[in-house]
């Protein structure tokens, strides 16, 4: 734009406001693709919102079409302009169009009122039930906790799945990776460790956000209605940023959904995000960097790729007394090509986690479900994050299907098996089938516990391996009739005592002879 236009614009604005800093109002040089490029806002911040003024271009009528006020958020600094993404339609916006600064940085609104709503990227509701009455609004970009403002990680977080629980536990306020390729079940398992909640006491029981980046609407739309129907909508958020937003609200979505989290952390309270997934945010934050004219770096990324996976995690956190206690779990999800972990988002995020479940097609496509592998996941905070009763059943549960695996694989070779090595294959048939689990049907510990004390002590040996989830379900059903006080024992003590241990091998054995 010509340089005399600007300054007989910047003359025009001094004229309506005199006492205005130069610096507080600018003019848009260029527009196009969500990105605006600005001069004169010289005093301007990072992540600073802006307001554009549709006003300073259009007539009364065409200003006044639109109720909503257009707004942006700065992204670039750079030498004599700034340039930042557009939150909303950008075809709004016009060239020689003025920008004034807020001095805020992009906020949302937070609170209790957003609990059972579906919201955008900027918190505002989608789900047409009305405004959201949130009193406070919180900065969407935060530094995270430092180290002495946390707590170890301590607290079991049960997702309700019995491979997890059991193998690969996760703890209030650690960061879990769920990876795998496209239709592996990685949405299923978030969304069923959202659905166990219902079986936590109330008091203790973590408020949940789903974030949906990229995702088909229609996706979306079921989730929140089996969520409904199930009634753990009553303690879940749900953020939608889909495939038809513009990539700005792909990009800010995750940071959204944090920071509500944050504020019942803040309170005290134990919150569980999930971001579905981080690769199309990946995607997303890569478009409107080109756009942005950053530099891109290895796989046409922009350098700087890592920061955006680094900030969002590292708020994952368990506090400390002194800062109320509170903890928010993170259990962020990232797509694979033909089951590549080496690629480069996938390995930003895996050294960024503290651990991960990798769910593996091979696996889905021969009907274990969940399709997790046993062999490369891991949970880095491990049995730290185990009540005492599923750490007393699951200790010989990883070691012996590894020695199985190896076991099957040598079988493939070899016709004339001896007693014993068919004895510990048939084991670890019993065990894959024992961990196998229906899609949004997530199981109390305490059942989960009486379930692996049976399989890991013998008691199901007698059973064929292929009859096993009928044999689960029977037992199962016999303790909830004949064994009620011993499950609402092991919930309570969260252990299994030598009284209890005693009762349920009598149990166990009076299943055995009844069934068998």
């Amino acid at each position: 734009m010509d340089q005399s236009i600007i300054a007989r614009l910047k003359k025009e604005i001094d004229s309506f406001a005199p006492n205005a800093e130069p610096a507080e109002v600018g003019v848009v040089r260029k527009v196009g693709d969500g990105i605006v490029e600005m001069e004169g806002l010289d005093n301007a911040e990072l992540s600073e919102m802006i307001r554009f003024d549709e006003a300073s271009v259009a007539s009364v009528a065409e200003a006044t079409k639109h109720s909503d006020t257009l707004f942006g958020v700065i992204l670039n600094l750079e030498e004599d302009t700034v340039k930042a993404i557009v939150l909303g339609d950008s075809a709004r916006i016009k060239e020689g169009m003025l920008v004034h600064r807020t001095k805020k940085l992009l906020s949302i609104p937070v609170g209790e009122a957003m609990t059972g709503r579906v919201v955008n990227a900027l918190g505002e509701p989608v789900d047409g039930k009305g405004p959201v009455k949130a009193s406070v609004s919180s900065p969407i970009e935060r530094e995270a906790y430092g180290v002495i403002d946390r707590a170890p990680v301590n607290t079991p977080l049960h997702t309700g799945i019995k491979a997890i629980d059991s193998l690969i536990p996760i703890g209030r306020g650690q960061r879990e990776l769920i990876i795998g390729d496209r239709a592996t079940g990685k949405t299923t398992v978030a969304i069923d460790a959202i659905l166990n909640q219902l079986n936590e006491p109330e008091e203790s029981r973590p408020l949940c956000i789903y974030v949906a980046i990229g995702q088909k609407e229609s996706k979306t739309a079921r989730i929140a209605a089996l969520l409904a129907e199930r009634g753990a909508m009553a303690y879940t958020t749900i953020v939608s940023a889909p495939a038809s937003a513009p990539a700005a609200f792909q990009f800010l979505a995750p940071y959204a959904g944090v920071t509500i989290g944050e504020y019942f952390m803040d309170k005290g309270k134990d919150v569980l995000v999930v971001y579905d997934d981080l690769s199309k945010q990946a995607v997303a934050y890569r478009e409107l960097s080109l756009l942005l004219r950053r530099p891109p770096g290895r796989e046409a990324y922009p350098g700087d790729i890592f920061y955006l996976h680094s900030r969002l995690l590292e708020r994952a956190a368990k506090l400390s007394k002194e800062k109320g206690g509170g903890s928010l779990t993170a259990l962020p999800i990232i797509e694979t090509q033909e089951g590549d972990i080496s690629a480069y988002i996938p390995t930003n995020v895996i050294s960024i986690t503290d651990g991960q479940m990798f769910l593996e097609a091979d696996l889905f496509n021969k009907g274990t479900r969940p399709a997790i592998n046993v062999g490369i996941s891991v949970s880095r905070v491990g049995s730290a994050a185990q009540t005492k009763a599923m750490k007393k059943v699951s200790g010989r549960i990883k070691l012996d299907l590894a020695q199985f695996r190896e076991l099957e694989a040598f079988m493939q070779f070899s016709q004339d098996l001896d007693v014993e090595t068919k004895k510990r294959i048939d084991g670890g048939r019993r065990l894959s089938a024992i961990l196998n689990q229906n899609k949004n049907a997530p199981i109390p510990f305490e059942r989960q516990v009486v379930v692996m004390y049976a399989a890991t002590n013998g008691f199901f040996d007698v059973f064929p391996p292929e009859k096993m989830g009928e044999v689960e379900e029977r037992f199962l059903a016999y303790m909830d009739r004949e064994g009620k006080n011993l499950l609402d024992a092991i919930r309570t003590e969260k252990a299994i005592s030598d009284d209890t241990e005693v009762k349920l091998k009598a149990a166990l054995q009076s299943f055995v002879t009844t069934a068998g």
